[in-house]
Protein backbone atom coordinates (compact mmCIF):
# COMPACT_ATOMS: atom_id res chain seq x y z
CA UNK A 1 0.00 0.00 0.00
CA UNK A 2 1.57 3.39 -0.98
CA UNK A 3 0.92 6.73 -0.31
CA UNK A 4 -1.07 7.70 -2.09
CA UNK A 5 -3.58 4.90 -1.52
CA UNK A 6 -3.18 5.65 2.06
CA UNK A 7 -4.01 9.41 1.98
CA UNK A 8 -6.71 8.44 -0.59
CA UNK A 9 -8.61 6.14 2.05
CA UNK A 10 -8.05 8.86 4.62
CA UNK A 11 -9.69 11.43 2.76
CA UNK A 12 -12.66 8.33 2.16
CA UNK A 13 -12.94 7.92 5.40
CA UNK A 14 -12.84 11.70 7.48
CA UNK A 15 -12.63 13.78 4.56
CA UNK A 16 -10.29 16.22 2.90
CA UNK A 17 -9.40 18.96 4.61
CA UNK A 18 -8.75 22.36 3.78
CA UNK A 19 -6.27 24.47 5.21
CA UNK A 20 -7.09 27.55 7.32
CA UNK A 21 -5.17 29.73 9.67
CA UNK A 22 -5.45 27.96 13.22
CA UNK A 23 -3.66 30.92 15.02
CA UNK A 24 -0.79 33.87 14.80
CA UNK A 25 2.59 31.99 14.91
CA UNK A 26 3.14 33.30 18.39
CA UNK A 27 -0.02 32.00 19.72
CA UNK A 28 0.74 28.53 17.85
CA UNK A 29 3.79 28.30 19.46
CA UNK A 30 2.65 28.94 22.83
CA UNK A 31 -0.11 26.60 22.72
CA UNK A 32 2.21 23.98 21.41
CA UNK A 33 4.72 24.67 23.84
CA UNK A 34 1.76 24.23 26.80
CA UNK A 35 0.50 21.14 24.96
CA UNK A 36 3.79 19.18 25.18
CA UNK A 37 3.21 15.86 27.21
CA UNK A 38 -0.15 16.59 27.80
CA UNK A 39 -3.95 16.67 26.06
CA UNK A 40 -5.41 18.96 23.67
CA UNK A 41 -8.01 19.38 26.19
CA UNK A 42 -5.57 20.45 29.06
CA UNK A 43 -3.44 22.49 26.59
CA UNK A 44 -6.39 24.67 25.24
CA UNK A 45 -7.57 25.26 28.90
CA UNK A 46 -4.15 26.41 29.96
CA UNK A 47 -4.38 28.46 26.48
CA UNK A 48 -7.43 30.20 27.53
CA UNK A 49 -6.62 30.42 30.72
CA UNK A 50 -3.55 32.76 30.64
CA UNK A 51 -5.08 34.87 27.82
CA UNK A 52 -7.77 35.58 30.38
CA UNK A 53 -5.51 36.58 32.84
CA UNK A 54 -2.95 38.35 30.63
CA UNK A 55 -4.74 39.77 27.70
CA UNK A 56 -1.56 40.44 26.05
CA UNK A 57 1.73 38.53 25.56
CA UNK A 58 3.55 41.67 26.84
CA UNK A 59 1.96 41.40 29.82
CA UNK A 60 3.00 37.87 29.80
CA UNK A 61 6.52 38.57 29.53
CA UNK A 62 6.19 41.37 32.45
CA UNK A 63 4.17 38.92 34.86
CA UNK A 64 5.64 36.71 37.55
CA UNK A 65 6.87 33.01 36.44
CA UNK A 66 4.56 31.72 39.54
CA UNK A 67 1.74 33.58 38.47
CA UNK A 68 2.14 32.55 34.91
CA UNK A 69 2.63 29.03 36.40
CA UNK A 70 -0.23 29.10 38.12
CA UNK A 71 -2.37 29.78 34.79
CA UNK A 72 -1.04 26.99 33.06
CA UNK A 73 -1.13 24.26 35.55
CA UNK A 74 -3.77 22.48 33.70
CA UNK A 75 -1.27 22.01 30.79
CA UNK A 76 1.34 20.13 33.32
CA UNK A 77 5.13 21.05 34.02
CA UNK A 78 3.68 24.46 34.39
CA UNK A 79 7.12 25.61 36.34
CA UNK A 80 8.99 24.19 33.46
CA UNK A 81 7.00 25.93 30.33
CA UNK A 82 6.16 29.04 32.50
CA UNK A 83 9.76 30.26 32.19
CA UNK A 84 10.42 28.43 28.85
CA UNK A 85 7.23 30.82 27.60
CA UNK A 86 8.71 33.72 28.80
CA UNK A 87 12.06 33.53 27.67
CA UNK A 88 10.75 32.40 23.99
CA UNK A 89 8.43 36.26 23.99
CA UNK A 90 11.42 37.90 25.04
CA UNK A 91 13.92 36.33 22.65
CA UNK A 92 11.62 37.18 19.75
CA UNK A 93 11.24 40.67 21.09
CA UNK A 94 15.05 40.79 21.17
CA UNK A 95 15.73 39.43 17.34
CA UNK A 96 12.42 40.73 15.47
CA UNK A 97 11.76 43.68 17.50
CA UNK A 98 8.13 42.95 18.14
CA UNK A 99 6.02 39.85 18.89
CA UNK A 100 5.08 38.67 15.17
CA UNK A 101 6.77 36.08 13.31
CA UNK A 102 4.70 36.30 10.29
CA UNK A 103 8.31 36.80 8.52
CA UNK A 104 8.87 33.42 8.87
CA UNK A 105 6.04 32.18 5.52
CA UNK A 106 8.85 34.41 3.36
CA UNK A 107 11.72 32.53 4.73
CA UNK A 108 12.85 29.15 2.86
CA UNK A 109 11.27 26.33 4.96
CA UNK A 110 14.54 25.09 5.99
CA UNK A 111 15.37 28.28 7.48
CA UNK A 112 12.13 29.35 8.71
CA UNK A 113 12.26 25.97 10.86
CA UNK A 114 16.05 26.60 11.61
CA UNK A 115 15.01 30.23 13.38
CA UNK A 116 12.31 28.41 15.62
CA UNK A 117 14.66 25.70 16.70
CA UNK A 118 16.65 28.04 17.90
CA UNK A 119 14.13 29.08 20.73
CA UNK A 120 14.64 27.31 23.93
CA UNK A 121 12.28 23.90 24.33
CA UNK A 122 11.10 24.24 20.62
CA UNK A 123 11.75 20.92 18.90
CA UNK A 124 10.53 19.42 15.51
CA UNK A 125 6.78 19.16 16.59
CA UNK A 126 6.42 22.71 17.34
CA UNK A 127 8.57 24.25 15.32
CA UNK A 128 6.04 21.97 12.47
CA UNK A 129 2.89 22.90 14.03
CA UNK A 130 3.59 26.72 13.67
CA UNK A 131 4.63 26.59 10.30
CA UNK A 132 1.57 24.39 9.26
CA UNK A 133 -1.31 25.93 11.29
CA UNK A 134 -0.42 29.19 11.30
CA UNK A 135 1.56 29.80 7.86
CA UNK A 136 -0.06 26.64 6.05
CA UNK A 137 3.62 25.95 4.91
CA UNK A 138 4.18 22.33 3.99
CA UNK A 139 5.69 20.99 7.07
CA UNK A 140 4.43 17.64 8.58
CA UNK A 141 3.85 17.68 12.71
CA UNK A 142 4.18 14.20 14.05
CA UNK A 143 2.12 13.51 17.31
CA UNK A 144 1.93 10.38 19.20
CA UNK A 145 -1.30 9.17 17.00
CA UNK A 146 0.22 9.93 13.77
CA UNK A 147 3.84 8.53 14.86
CA UNK A 148 1.69 5.30 16.11
CA UNK A 149 -0.30 4.87 12.67
CA UNK A 150 3.09 5.53 10.95
CA UNK A 151 4.51 2.72 12.59
CA UNK A 152 1.88 0.49 12.02
CA UNK A 153 1.23 1.12 8.39
CA UNK A 154 4.69 0.82 7.39
CA UNK A 155 5.39 4.39 6.55
CA UNK A 156 8.47 4.48 8.97
CA UNK A 157 10.28 1.74 11.06
CA UNK A 158 8.77 0.53 14.37
CA UNK A 159 12.32 1.56 16.23
CA UNK A 160 11.72 5.01 14.30
CA UNK A 161 11.61 7.70 16.74
CA UNK A 162 9.20 11.07 16.35
CA UNK A 163 11.92 13.61 16.15
CA UNK A 164 13.13 11.46 13.09
CA UNK A 165 9.69 10.41 11.58
CA UNK A 166 9.30 14.02 11.07
CA UNK A 167 12.35 14.16 8.67
CA UNK A 168 11.02 10.52 6.27
CA UNK A 169 7.63 11.49 6.23
CA UNK A 170 7.72 14.73 5.53
CA UNK A 171 8.94 14.16 2.35
CA UNK A 172 7.01 10.73 1.28
CA UNK A 173 3.35 13.50 1.47
CA UNK A 174 2.87 15.35 -1.41
CA UNK A 175 2.78 19.10 -0.20
CA UNK A 176 -0.43 19.88 -1.08
CA UNK A 177 -1.69 17.21 1.32
CA UNK A 178 0.23 17.51 4.05
CA UNK A 179 -2.17 19.38 6.15
CA UNK A 180 -5.44 16.71 4.96
CA UNK A 181 -3.14 13.81 5.70
CA UNK A 182 -1.81 15.36 9.25
CA UNK A 183 -5.71 15.93 10.29
CA UNK A 184 -6.79 12.69 9.08
CA UNK A 185 -3.71 10.53 10.53
CA UNK A 186 -4.75 11.89 13.85
CA UNK A 187 -8.44 11.28 13.66
CA UNK A 188 -7.88 7.74 12.18
CA UNK A 189 -5.37 7.48 15.67
CA UNK A 190 -8.03 8.57 17.79
CA UNK A 191 -11.39 6.93 16.21
CA UNK A 192 -9.90 3.37 15.27
CA UNK A 193 -5.87 3.15 15.97
CA UNK A 194 -5.76 3.43 19.60
CA UNK A 195 -2.50 2.62 20.88
CA UNK A 196 -4.49 -0.41 23.05
CA UNK A 197 -7.23 -2.44 21.61
CA UNK A 198 -6.94 -0.88 18.12
CA UNK A 199 -9.81 -1.63 16.40
CA UNK A 200 -8.79 -3.42 12.79
CA UNK A 201 -12.17 -4.40 11.82
CA UNK A 202 -13.47 -1.56 11.51
CA UNK A 203 -10.58 0.13 10.11
CA UNK A 204 -10.26 1.54 6.02
CA UNK A 205 -6.67 -0.48 5.74
CA UNK A 206 -8.26 -4.19 7.19
CA UNK A 207 -5.94 -6.04 5.74
CA UNK A 208 -3.63 -4.16 3.83
CA UNK A 209 -2.29 -2.74 6.81
CA UNK A 210 0.95 -5.01 7.65
CA UNK A 211 -0.01 -4.58 11.51
CA UNK A 212 -3.70 -5.81 11.48
CA UNK A 213 -4.44 -8.81 13.30
CA UNK A 214 -7.37 -9.30 10.87
CA UNK A 215 -6.92 -12.90 9.41
CA UNK A 216 -4.25 -13.90 12.39
CA UNK A 217 -4.59 -16.26 15.05
CA UNK A 218 -1.94 -13.84 16.88
CA UNK A 219 -3.83 -11.38 19.33
CA UNK A 220 -3.39 -7.45 18.44
CA UNK A 221 -1.30 -7.75 21.64
CA UNK A 222 1.48 -9.57 19.73
CA UNK A 223 1.16 -8.24 16.63
CA UNK A 224 0.00 -4.84 17.21
CA UNK A 225 2.76 -1.97 18.05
Amino acid sequence: MNIEEIIEKLADQYGKRVWHEHRDPVSELVLTILSQHTSDINSRRAFDKLGADFPSWDEVINADTDDIAQSIWTAGLARVKAPRIKAILKLIIQRCGSLNLDFLAELPIDEAKLWLQQLPGVGPKTVACVLLFSLGLPVMPVDTHIHRVAKRLGLIDSKTSADKAHRILEPMIPQKEIYSFHINMIEHGRQVCHAQNPECVTCVFTTACPSSNIGSSKTSATRIK
